[in-house]
């Protein structure tokens, strides 16, 4: 039987009031207004009809014997996400070969919920030269450091190997992110830190200050300029990042740029003060003034993608009374949709945005837009039901997460996702999930326009 979804359905660039989405065959086959086709009933007038949200950064595999794809998809399910894009640095397992990807498709194929995408990226001893074999194995994207985490986890890949790598990948139409905080910087600043003796909370700002991103967030800007390389930042925390992305869009350059949902939703003076060790990200939560300025950019088109940079550290490596010393991250794939959906809400900006951001967007970013991120006819019917009932999130309570833990315990959120759908098919209803490991599927990007 058809399948008729009915409320306010919320598309990138207009809202349908008493409007209907037809699916069938796991597929959308209409989206109208005023009296709906025949078909079993979802939603009703209360509801938003909303397009599964994509996010676009997610760390499954971050800790041995955390979270994989069993639990980070339960997550997505439970909030509204019907694709993860997943990052390459598993612990003890660098996705920098098309061996490593394939297996990495096939073991997070058989567990996930909900369905997915992968990141893969290079070891720098071996350059540019398995980019090819990486893409023909299905990676969406790639990713690099301009920072070294790790050496062999998370390493750095200098401005000579990027430029090679951006050569490389620019002919096949993937984008190249970026995580953009400048090592020498930062190295400078931490020791200073250090030789300080500064252990609270604000260490981390300061070990890592808004220069340092901007640096970085040049450098990979123009070395996309040079190789014809689309550059993606994949987290900016101050506003000089998002008017560096618009100022090289319009030199003519393919130059986009993200924000994770905790710089629009924290701040250092408030939030790291409170949560210490469980607000330590990378880069920096910053200030409440750059918080607010974010939004601005958000509101003007200057943000490209909202995600969570979601991981699932365990809590003793969160729970350091040295800043410095804990893990950086933290969980939200659960809590993603309703996040967004509160800002908007609270500074009265269209909901559209929440189309564009965390569907839209992303699915044309990763080349997999011609089956996801849209409530278009033909394209996978991912929807999300979400209708105004204000509730307290507490990240144990529904036991759809790894961690009890959460940055975001305690807030008050207006909008709900109440029901998922994954190619049609209810994965998630009430905060409780349905669908079972291995019913995700891997989506691989289309092939490059010639």
């Amino acid at each position: 039987m058809d399948q008729v979804f009915l409320g306010t359905i919320v598309l990138p660039d207009r809202m349908i009031e008493q409007g209907y989405v037809l699916v069938g065959d796991g597929l959308v086959q209409a989206v109208g207004s005023g009296a709906a086709p025949a078909g079993e009933r979802h939603g009703g007038s209360e509801f938003l009809v909303l397009p599964g949200a994509i996010d676009a950064q997610v760390h499954s595999r971050s800790q041995k014997g955390q979270e994989d794809f069993i639990w980070s998809t339960r997550s997505a399910a439970a909030g509204g996400v019907t694709t993860i894009v997943d990052m390459p640095y598993d612990d003890g397992c660098l996705i920098a070969t098309a061996e490593r990807l394939r297996a990495k498709t096939a073991e997070a194929g058989a567990q996930a919920r909900v369905d997915f995408a992968l990141y893969a990226t290079v070891d720098p001893a071996e350059g540019a030269s398995r980019i090819a074999e990486l893409v023909d194995a299905g990676a969406a994207a790639f990713k690099f450091s301009t920072f070294a985490t790790h050496p062999t986890r998370f390493p750095r890949i200098p401005p000579h190997v990027l430029h090679a790598c951006f050569c490389a990948i620019a002919p096949r139409g993937l984008v190249a992110g970026i995580h953009n905080e400048d090592d020498e910087m930062i190295r400078a600043c931490l020791a200073d830190v250090e030789r300080r003796g500064i252990t609270d909370y604000t260490a981390h700002g300061l070990s890592r200050p808004p220069i340092s991103e901007a640096l970085a967030t040049v450098e990979a800007f123009e070395l996309g300029a040079d190789t014809g390389c689309p550059v993606h930042i994949v987290h900016a925390s101050i506003a000089r990042g998002y008017q560096l992305a618009a100022a090289y869009r319009r030199q003519g350059h393919a130059a986009t740029i993200e924000a994770c949902i905790h710089y629009l939703t924290l701040d250092e003076e408030g939030d790291v003060r409170r949560l210490g060790g469980k607000a330590k990200i990378n880069p920096p939560l910053r200030s409440r003034r750059e918080v607010d300025a974010l939004w601005r950019h958000l509101a003007a088109g200057d943000v490209t993608v909202v995600s969570t940079d979601h991981v699932s550290w365990s809590e003793d490596r969160k729970s350091d009374a040295d800043m410095l010393k804990n893990a950086s991250g933290v969980p939200g794939l659960e809590v993603l949709y309703a996040l967004l959906l509160k800002g908007l809400h609270e500074r009265q900006l269209p909901l559209t945005h929440a189309a564009r951001l965390i569907a839209h967007n992303p699915a044309a970013l990763f080349r997999i837009d011609h089956v996801k991120g849209a409530l278009a006819v033909g394209r996978d019917a991912d929807i999300t039901l979400v209708r105004r009932d204000p509730y307290r999130y507490r990240a144990a309570a529904g036991g759809n997460n790894f961690v009890s833990w959460s940055p975001y315990d305690g807030l008050l959120l207006p909008l709900r996702p109440v029901a998922t759908f994954l190619r049609g098919v209810c994965v998630a209803a009430d905060g409780r999930v349905h669908s079972n490991p291995g019913d995700g599927r891997f989506v691989r990007p289309a092939p490059a326009p010639r």
